[in-house]
């Protein structure tokens, strides 16, 4: 048994709180008792998928007041909706780990800095972590940025209108990325369809559903174009990777690629929308940024706190354990949410509303916290800031389009489905 609880949870048994024999008879009769859990919270058993897909925010407020740590039978999990208690959560790696075999991406990509916790975490990460410091990601990417984000509005300029997901933050985020790959000579229309089928295929595992086909072929053809740039370019961010302390295999750089990507893609391009989508749907927040009483660091990271790109992030229990006074059994799925953190009005006042000048906005979690706090970070907001800057310097009276309305979706990850703008010619 304890051979094969060491297999399970690589931390290996812990020892049980006091009462241990109580608490573990009471875990196994939630998790094998029908409708005990959904009883005993009632708030969450009426949570449904599409609540949490289209406007997540009334149901997570209702979860946070009453039930901070719920089961939420449709998504088969606990749901953390307290920001103390998903920081709590997040800075404890042994109790709550990524490192499980049902973790979602590592069934497509393999085993990743983002699938792995303890010493193989770091493992992963360290070989990659230097070069996205905030200087020198600076230093390698800040004249890229401002080239691809001056590049891409010349191409619209004269148009007086777009839709800017198509021709801006999703062709900036993808051409950021493929350089930070050393794949930049690869199209981006080929490395999209890569990312959209990995993502595809993790949203359909995040579903029930077994890894798809596509997806498969999709990290195949990435891992033989990152394989191909370790050989071209010894000097990139990814042959350094192999060739470092982490002394990662190629196989085990492939998959960072992966994960890489995935980020480096999916939340910038929400990241930019996002801040573009809420400052543009607050007319006085754009009267102060224009007059300089408020930054455009400060607007962005506002946006960050009000409405995440990624919305929640998923743990396993490895043992019995108590969050927030609830009992959590070994193998529990604990989907932290992010956005619900975000809007804890024990810590943020008046937290739906969109302040530019909210003194303590940088203090959100969009970016997760502890061991696996977003490697990207820095390069994602030098991306929005860089974008922000520009399309307001460049597209004057720039405003969203009244005969569009810009809807943000996803159950996980979140972002406006399409963002129509106009602008004076």
């Amino acid at each position: 048994m304890h051979a094969r609880m060491r297999k399970m949870y690589p931390f290996g048994v812990r020892e049980k709180p006091a009462g241990g024999q109580v608490f573990g008879a009471a875990r196994r009769a939630s998790r094998y008792v029908p409708g005990m859990r959904t009883a005993a919270f009632p708030v969450g058993a009426g949570i449904t998928l599409e609540q949490l897909e289209t406007d997540p925010h009334p149901a997570l407020r209702r979860l946070r007041e009453a039930e901070p740590v719920s089961w939420v039978p449709a998504c088969d999990a606990w749901y953390v909706t307290s920001r103390a208690l998903v920081l709590e959560a997040m800075r404890d790696a042994e109790a709550f780990t990524v490192d499980d075999a049902r973790f979602s991406t590592g069934q497509v990509v393999g085993p990743s800095m983002l699938s792995t916790d303890g010493d193989a975490h770091r493992r992963h990460r360290e070989p990659f972590a230097a070069a996205f410091r905030l200087g020198e990601v600076r230093e390698r990417f800040q004249s890229l940025v401002e080239s691809e984000v001056a590049g891409l509005i010349d191409a619209v300029e004269e148009d007086g209108r777009s839709e800017l997901r198509s021709s801006f933050t999703g062709p900036l985020a993808v051409r950021v990325v493929m350089e930070a790959l050393g794949i930049a000579e690869t199209s981006p229309a080929v490395a999209l369809g890569w990312y959209e089928a990995i993502v595809r295929s993790v949203s359909d595992i995040t579903a029930g559903l077994p890894p798809s086909d596509d997806g498969r072929a999709a990290f195949a053809a990435l891992n033989a174009c990152v394989r191909d740039s370790l050989d071209r370019d010894p000097g990139s961010l990814m042959a350094a990777s192999v060739t470092g302390s982490g002394d990662l295999t190629r196989e085990e750089a492939v998959s960072n690629a992966a994960i890489l990507m995935f980020g480096g893609i999916e939340t910038t391009d929400a990241m930019i929308a996002l801040a573009v989508l809420h400052l543009l749907g607050t007319p006085e927040a754009v009267d102060l940024v224009r007059a300089g009483r408020a930054t455009i660091a400060n607007a962005v990271e506002e946006s960050l706190r009000l409405e995440p790109a990624a919305s929640v992030i998923d743990r396993y229990a490895t043992r019995d354990v108590e969050l927030g006074g609830v009992p959590i059994a070994a193998g529990d799925l604990v989907r932290l949410s992010l956005s619900a953190a975000n809007r804890d009005p024990a810590f943020f006042t008046d937290p739906d509303r969109f302040d530019v000048l909210r003194d303590n906005a940088r203090h959100h979690v969009a970016f997760a916290h502890g061991p696996h706090v977003c490697l990207g970070m820095h390069l994602a907001r030098l991306e929005t800031h860089v974008a922000l800057a520009a399309l307001l310097d460049r597209l004057p009276g720039l405003r969203l389009c009244p005969a569009f309305t810009a809807e943000t979706r996803g159950l996980v990850f979140r972002k406006p489905v399409a963002l129509h703008v106009l602008w004076d010619g």
